[in-house]
């Protein structure tokens, strides 16, 4: 009976030689996924005897990564904001650079909810994650508000082109008790007709360059097209967002968008030349690089 050691040593050098780039992460992540433990465990107990089903199931899931899968399809779930989500070829897989913009729109809500009384009766801000794919930041604001006892001063909206992402995201949403909490819709970014304009507007939109999609990693190539493609300049879906906004955002609004490590100058010219008047803060991520653009209305706008 092999140990867990000696099917890491061996998995390890197989991911390696397919050009894994996390060889020794995607082994720990499937094995304890194959054995029932986390990633500690396995780190931990590199003696300890693998069984033959587990050991079996291993494999399998070990062939899938070798042809490309990602290792988060493969499980299943992935975490994000320190909770675990479904996923599947249905959405992109959330990327730990998306929690920059969580934690962005919280401060904004937050913000916004203390700054001033709110009397009985008061309507609850209105918040939206536009493109909301799995569901990973309506539901992460969700979970988070209901925490801080913030959920009911909350109308939180999440909207998808994908029918199959928001199922995902409602199933998510469901799994993490917040379903009460977020109206999910299919939209094209946006309904044609807003009753009412948004407090605070979040986007994670695709934002990669077409021709850079085809040399992402591997990996990327099991996830749909269109959560990664965000046309030529990697900024279409956003310029066609921003269009919206002087509708879509209320008075003293905020949008924040999630955008490419070198797109903060051709974000702020796109504002200038869609927006005018308008401004825009950049704010970086755990790596100091750009990450999320805050776009406000301008006084006379």
């Amino acid at each position: 009976m092999a140990t867990v050691g000696q099917l890491l040593e061996d998995a390890i050098a197989r991911l390696r030689t397919a050009g894994s780039e996390s060889a020794r992460l995607d082994a720990e992540l499937l094995l304890g996924h194959a054995v029932g433990v986390d990633r500690a465990g396995i780190v931990a107990h590199p003696e300890a005897p693998v069984g033959v089903d587990a050991a079996a199931a291993f494999e399998r899931d070990l062939q899938r990564r070798l042809r490309g899968e990602p290792v988060a399809y493969i499980r299943g779930f992935k975490e994000f904001y320190g909770l675990a989500f479904s996923t599947d070829a249905r959405a992109l897989i959330p990327r730990p650079e998306t929690e920059v913009l969580v934690n962005l729109g919280l401060e904004e809500i937050i913000r916004r909810l203390v700054s001033a009384a709110r009397p009985a009766g008061t309507a609850p801000l209105r918040v939206v994650d536009v493109g909301t794919g799995a569901g990973t930041v309506a539901v992460s604001l969700a979970v988070t508000l209901r925490r801080r006892r913030f959920d009911r001063d909350v109308a939180l909206s999440a909207t998808d082109v994908s029918p199959d992402a928001v199922a995902l995201a409602i199933e998510n949403a469901v799994g993490h008790g917040v379903a009460d909490l977020v109206s999910f819709a299919v939209a094209d970014l946006l309904p044609p007709e807003i009753p009412e304009p948004f407090d605070v507007l979040l986007a994670n939109l695709p934002y990669v360059r077409s021709a850079v999609v085809p040399t992402l990693p591997v990996a990327a190539s099991f996830e749909p097209g269109m959560a990664l493609d965000g046309g030529a300049d990697g900024l279409g879906l956003i310029a066609r967002l921003l269009a919206r906004l002087p509708e879509a955002l209320a008075p003293r609004g905020t949008a924040l968008f999630e955008i490419g490590s070198d797109q903060a100058d051709e974000m702020d010219a796109l504002i200038q030349r869609v927006l005018p008047g308008w401004s825009c803060r950049v704010e970086p991520d755990l790596a100091d690089h750009p990450r999320v653009a805050l776009v406000t209305r301008g006084e006379d706008s």
